[in-house]
């Protein structure tokens, strides 16, 4: 049997990835002549006289060449552009440059783009947290219900993809997949829907579950508003982040001016003393750090547990009964039922009850930052100032 050896591949042919995405023609020709253009060049740039002695066969376009070159003094300094100058001198050597460029151009084009830092962006959440995300977001899960509602707002909704059982408005946010409600989602279900972000109201939420998502290259952003304009703020952020800015910068001046009327309205009426009532059994207000304390202000009120630290403090029976307030609010109906539709036992005998201004508003207007909050600021200034409003 007879065999025909290969010749041994060019160290320089061995060298080219069958990755790298070129046609076979410019793969062999680069191959072919990679070394010679490296050893002219570097020749070039040597500015000496080159006398080439090497055994190894010389492919044609070496031996059209020939063994012997020289170097135009004239050209020193140019660098590689030396080279440039002297193949201009040579027809045969400038011929092969233009075809090796052709060569190559044409199958870098075949290549496929690589992947760009500017496809990501680092930002920071509102816990202060760096958070690299994609530059365009198409996936979206929100663990709040306030944050659903902002997702839709800015025009975002159709690329919500799981949400939880308390979001249920506007509409289209109920047939979401659900992941579970706020404060215990699914990890697995999250995992499960492919999310490139995962939006998050408070940082209470986050310890549990952060870590796991991150390992997933799963983004987690947190907002945590503590007044009406730091809800302004989320919203256009999110719109930001969604590349959303005009319709969220719209969403937010719609909803400032009406915030604003309400200021006007109420500028000079004597601020009411207001008891909120987060829950009844056991008792717990707002706080310090709770934008509903915001919105009192807002609405021509003071909170009388303003001063309390925390956002939602749980406050004992006696505290409530010496606050004496001239007005309760019970953030009731809604996502909440009936619940909280009673005044505490403690506040029975207070100078709201006795004078009947317990105002009763939905609870998902006064709980929810979000685009409906402006809503409840309304509702509550018309409560507690309805002179200023006819």
């Amino acid at each position: 049997m007879n065999f025909r050896l290969q010749p041994k591949r060019p160290k320089a042919f061995a060298s080219i990835s069958p990755r790298s995405g070129r046609t076979k023609t410019a793969q062999r020709f680069i191959a072919g002549y990679r070394l010679v253009f490296r050893t002219l060049v570097r020749k070039a740039d040597d500015r000496i006289l080159v006398h080439d002695s090497s055994p190894t066969p010389l492919s044609p376009v070496s031996r059209a060449l020939g063994k012997n070159s020289s170097i135009d003094p004239s050209i020193r300094g140019a660098g590689l552009f030396s080279f440039v100058r002297y193949a201009d001198s040579n027809r045969l050597l400038f011929t092969l440059l233009v075809t090796f460029a052709l060569g190559w151009g044409a199958s870098c084009s075949r290549q496929p783009a690589p992947q760009s830092t500017s496809l990501t962006r680092a930002v920071t959440d509102e816990a202060g947290r760096r958070v690299v995300l994609p530059q365009k977001i198409d996936r979206i899960i929100s663990l709040a219900p306030n944050l659903t509602e902002i997702v839709y707002a800015v025009g975002a909704g159709n690329r919500l993809v799981g949400d939880t059982t308390y979001c249920d408005y506007p509409e289209p946010a109920k047939s979401v997949a659900k992941v579970g409600d706020t404060m215990t989602p699914s990890v697995e279900r999250i995992i499960g829907l492919k999310p490139q972000i995962v939006l998050v109201s408070t940082a209470s939420q986050l310890e549990a579950f952060t870590n796991q998502l991150s390992a997933q290259q799963i983004a987690v952003y947190v907002t945590n508003p503590q007044s009406l304009d730091d809800v302004f703020h989320s919203i256009q952020t999110l719109g930001d982040l969604f590349n959303e800015h005009d319709r969220a910068a719209s969403v937010v001046s719609g909803l400032r001016t009406r915030a604003d009327a309400v200021d006007a309205a109420t500028k000079t009426a004597k601020p009411v003393k207001v008891f909120y009532q987060v829950a009844g059994e056991p008792l717990y207000t707002i706080g310090r750090d709770a934008f509903t304390t915001d919105l009192i202000r807002r609405a021509g009120g003071a909170s009388v547990t303003a001063e309390v630290p925390g956002a939602f403090p749980r406050f004992s029976d006696e505290a409530a009964l010496a606050a004496k307030p001239d007005a309760i609010i019970l953030p009731t109906g809604g996502s909440m039922g009936e619940g909280n539709s009673a005044v505490v036992s403690a506040l029975k005998n207070s100078p709201a009850v006795l004078n009947g201004r317990v105002y009763k508003i939905n609870g998902d207007l006064l709980s929810r930052p979000g685009p409906r909050l402006v809503d409840g600021l309304e509702e509550m200034a018309r409560a507690l100032h309805p002179e200023a409003f006819r």
